[in-house]
């Protein structure tokens, strides 16, 4: 199979499971609850989402793994391995912001092969394939040219874990004090298909989960952007910074020496 045909698998998946949340989305939630602090939270709509996703990844490539945020573990006989966040701002949807999406990447030994990010909200499908570019609705992308730290609009996001989120209060303070701009949009896969488009220049979080990242880092990849790693500043988990290579350099000396102390 082709990495077109299996990015035809990914795309259809996601565009399945936004229908699914959509109409979940105009609902009243249900099945609440929370997982690593109480505001950390999930719903019956991320949990139907993965289960929509694991039946048709299955379907049609039994043999390959499968890592899901919401339990899905299943290992691989063919060296590949899906890598699916059903849900990827699940605070916003709860509240009814219309900012959350549904990533899913193909992994091999060496990373992504494949990427898709969708946002049913707006019906925009980011799409990448190693080596081959980065595509918004079939067009190719590409991050900014933007090189003056001062004049970058930079994404960022916060942990769930209180001690962390009042060190990345600090670190938010000296971005503020370099660069034009801070959003804080909430969902890790949009921020990243954000830079990659264009709509931000940069972009740094950490920690990230490996569903938060897999999938838009190689769409934020192929568009142009440099993306390193990020020490969180608690525990061994990594973040992530992005933006383009003129960019990256300031972006990252200001955020990367991240640490609880200090």
């Amino acid at each position: 199979m082709t990495n077109q045909e299996l990015l035809d698998i990914a795309v259809s998946g996601a565009r399945k499971a936004g229908e699914l949340l959509l109409e979940s989305f105009r609902a009243t939630a249900t099945g609440v609850g929370t997982k690593s602090t109480p505001t950390d939270l999930v719903s019956d709509a991320d949990r139907d989402a993965e289960s929509l996703l694991v039946e048709h990844i299955a379907s049609l490539r039994p043999d390959d793994g499968i890592l899901g945020e919401e339990g899905a573990d299943r290992s691989s006989t063919t060296g590949l391995e899906w890598v699916v966040d059903p849900l990827d701002g699940t605070v916003n949807f709860l509240y009814r912001i219309p900012m959350w999406g549904v990533s899913i990447a193909l992994e091999d030994a060496g990373g992504a092969v494949i990427a898709v990010v969708h946002d049913p909200n707006r019906d925009e499908t980011f799409t990448a394939i190693r080596n081959q570019g980065a595509m918004l609705n079939g067009r190719p992308i590409s991050t900014s040219d933007e090189a003056d730290l001062a004049r970058a609009l930079i994404a960022t996001g916060f942990s769930y874990d209180p001690d962390v989120r009042n060190h990345q209060a600090r670190v938010v303070t000296r971005v503020l004090e370099r660069a034009r701009d801070i959003r804080r949009f909430g969902a890790a896969a949009l921020d990243l298909t954000s830079v990659a488009c264009g709509r931000v220049d940069g972009f740094y979080e950490a920690y990230l989960e490996r569903w938060d990242r897999a999938a838009g880092v190689l769409i934020a990849v192929e568009a142009g952007c440099l993306v390193t790693d990020l020490r969180p500043p608690k525990g061994t988990g990594v973040g992530v910074v992005a933006a383009n290579p003129a960019l990256h350099p300031q972006l990252n000396e200001l955020v990367g020496a991240q640490s609880i102390e200090g």
